[in-house]
């Protein structure tokens, strides 16, 4: 029997370095789309880019991105760097400040968040692309399945503030699990 590495069992990975931004208003959907980007259709759903970066919806008239690993987010730093204000119905919101960003990963990531989360997040309840703004460690979070077939992961975003509290819960509910912190540079090797 092969033993799974970290990431394949249980690991809980800091992404908070990475860049990730929001949009909100009536013409965020065309300003996200003449840039390219692949629409999620409703609310609380959440579409993986050709490039690795993630296109989350979170109500009808806003989008939250998050880079991808393969260019260290370059892509999203871009849209937020390039934002101008105009006469169109399409605003900034700025995240990287605002909110961490952890990524739980591993055969057990549904497991880790029954034991701080109330929201049913099996893949059969909580499907690849599902977004679930809700609670976990009793603090605000926006969790998004973002798996692959191979590798089940879970995005988590939280209060910036928040987040060695966060991180030390996570910890502590991954340890049945043999979970541990891994490092980025682990994604990327």
């Amino acid at each position: 029997m092969t033993s799974l590495n970290p990431i394949e069992r249980c690991a809980l990975i800091d992404l908070t370095d990475l860049p990730r931004v929001g949009f909100r208003g009536i013409d965020a959907a065309a300003f996200l789309s003449e840039r390219g980007y692949t629409l999620p259709e409703a609310p609380n759903r959440a579409l993986t880019q050709a490039d690795g970066a993630l296109v989350a919806r979170l109500s009808q008239t806003e989008y939250l991105l998050l880079g991808s690993l393969a260019d260290r987010g370059e892509r999203i730093a871009a849209e937020e760097a390039g934002w101008q204000l105009s006469d169109k119905g399409n605003y900034l919101l700025p995240r990287q400040d605002s909110h961490a960003w952890l990524q739980l990963s591993g055969r057990h990531v549904a497991e880790v968040m029954a034991k701080v989360c109330g929201v049913d997040l099996r893949p059969e309840a909580f499907p690849v692309g599902a977004v679930a703004q809700t609670s976990a460690a009793r603090i605000n979070v926006i969790v998004i399945n973002a798996g692959t077939g191979e590798l089940p992961r879970f995005h988590i975003l939280c209060d910036r503030a928040s987040l060695a509290y966060f991180h030390g819960a996570m910890l502590d509910a991954m340890d049945e699990f043999g979970g541990q912190p891994v490092s980025l540079e682990a994604l990327l090797a």
